[in-house]
């Protein structure tokens, strides 16, 4: 299974044609933090989102954080997944290579 270490910053209403702005998890909270916005999480699709407004115009930002990257390595069990695979791993992201360590330190033990 993939997971991504990036976020999404796209415009809306959408408009064909355009792309979104890729940022690290980092950058969408740091993001979220200068344009006081409320970070929401949506149980369906398992991920933070928010909104803001730059110069008029509307945006709509899809990130991943520790919840929905957990929520996506219990997939692996729920579905008998071989593994997981990254996606982006230069992006930063100190809090999944946290929560990595923690998994493998607890596989140690048992």
């Amino acid at each position: 299974m993939g997971i991504p270490l990036y976020g999404y910053d796209w415009k809306i209403p959408y408009v064909k044609g355009t792309m979104a702005r890729s940022l690290s998890p980092v950058q969408t909270v740091e993001l979220a933090l200068e344009t006081g916005s409320e970070i929401e999480y949506d149980d369906y699709q398992q991920a933070p989102f928010f909104y803001y407004t730059e110069n008029g115009q509307q945006h709509v930002v899809w990130f991943e954080n520790l919840r929905s990257i957990n929520a996506k390595l219990n997939l692996i069990n729920q579905y008998n997944l071989a593994g997981a695979s990254l996606w982006n791993i230069i992006r930063d992201f100190p809090q999944f290579y946290m929560l990595v360590n923690s998994l493998f330190d607890i596989a140690k033990i048992i």
